[in-house]
């Protein structure tokens, strides 16, 4: 990616996102039709609600990709193009599913996020499922902030079944000097995980970059989180978070399945063609999606040019 290009961009969305990631307002984006009706939310936020009555892990995964999507394109100001090729894709594969179909309509339920944080810190800072309660929680209640009226009883249910539905993982010791910066701090904290993450893909090349790239999603929900003021529940993950970084540390065991690197490109999610060149069935579980809008984010918050730049340098092994 063009450096120039790569910091125009995070230029421009500065004035969106400081909204956004508050929670608070509505997520519209004049220059993107397809998004101002906050359609991928509300699909997300079904999806998550009925994922634990689907499979659980594979069609949260989903879930939170319509709602990373949504937010990706908005905070960063994507082109139409860029945009409508996303909904489309979300159209093509997952929008007609009986997993985004509507739920009953129903009285909002006034305390919908703090029952989603509260079974968030039900997790006592156990690892469980490479922080996937983590990241499912964040965009609940990120869906439910932008979209209040999705909060209805069965959809509350559902997101907080869905939370509570991960299995411990790799659940080790914490390395006692593995001590992020508290999450509320956003630029330290999105520095600490940028570079962790940075340092997780070149431990990795030849196993994948999946333990790169939820070093970005459970760091970025946890800083979200504390973004929107709901330091407590980001905080309840930091145990959690420091195993996350004591395993990825380790680098790749003996039983990690060995994964063909992808292949280079210069094609970056801001650009249309990187969403025309993947296909129209090529979302996998929605990594595609959740990962580029944690990176985005995190880039966006940390403020560190050289970090920008090295990432701009291996971001290809990722995307």
């Amino acid at each position: 990616m063009n450096t120039q290009i790569h910091r125009r961009a995070f230029t421009q969305s500065t004035a969106c996102a400081t909204a956004i990631a508050l929670g608070r307002g509505s997520a519209t984006a004049a220059q993107a039709p397809a998004l101002s009706d906050n359609r991928l939310i509300r699909l997300g936020i079904n999806a998550l609600a009925r994922a634990p009555d689907k499979n659980y892990f594979a069609d949260g995964h989903r879930g939170a990709a319509m709602i990373s999507a949504h937010m990706m394109c908005v905070n960063n100001r994507f082109d139409n193009a860029a945009s409508q090729r996303i909904v489309e894709l979300f159209d093509l594969n997952w929008a007609k599913t009986k997993l985004c179909q509507p739920f009953p309509e129903g009285d909002r339920v006034e305390d919908a996020t703090q029952q989603v944080g509260r079974a968030l810190a039900d997790g006592r800072g156990v690892l469980r499922q490479v922080g996937h309660d983590a990241i499912f929680a964040m965009h609940a209640i990120k869906a439910f902030r932008l979209a209040p009226e999705t909060a209805t009883p069965e959809r509350v249910a559902g997101v907080c079944r869905l939370i509570r539905a991960f299995k411990p993982w790799r659940d080790v010791k914490p390395d006692d000097q593995i001590q992020p910066p508290p999450f509320a701090d956003t630029t330290a904290a999105s520095q600490f995980i940028l570079q962790e993450a940075s340092d997780a893909i070149d431990r990795y090349v030849g196993f994948g970059q999946g333990f790169a790239g939820h070093m970005l999603t459970f760091g970025q929900a946890l800083v979200e989180l504390a973004a929107m003021g709901d330091v407590e529940w980001a905080e309840s993950c930091r145990t959690a978070f420091r195993k996350y970084v004591t395993v990825t540390r380790k680098g790749p065991q003996a039983d990690d399945r060995k994964i063909k690197p992808h292949a280079f490109r210069k094609l970056r999610p801001h650009d249309p063609q990187y969403w025309k060149d993947r296909g129209d069935q090529a979302v996998g579980l929605g990594h595609v999606f959740k990962y580029p809008y944690a990176y985005y984010d995190l880039l966006a918050r940390a403020k560190a040019p050289d970090l920008a730049a090295e990432w701009d340098r291996k971001a290809w092994r990722l995307f």
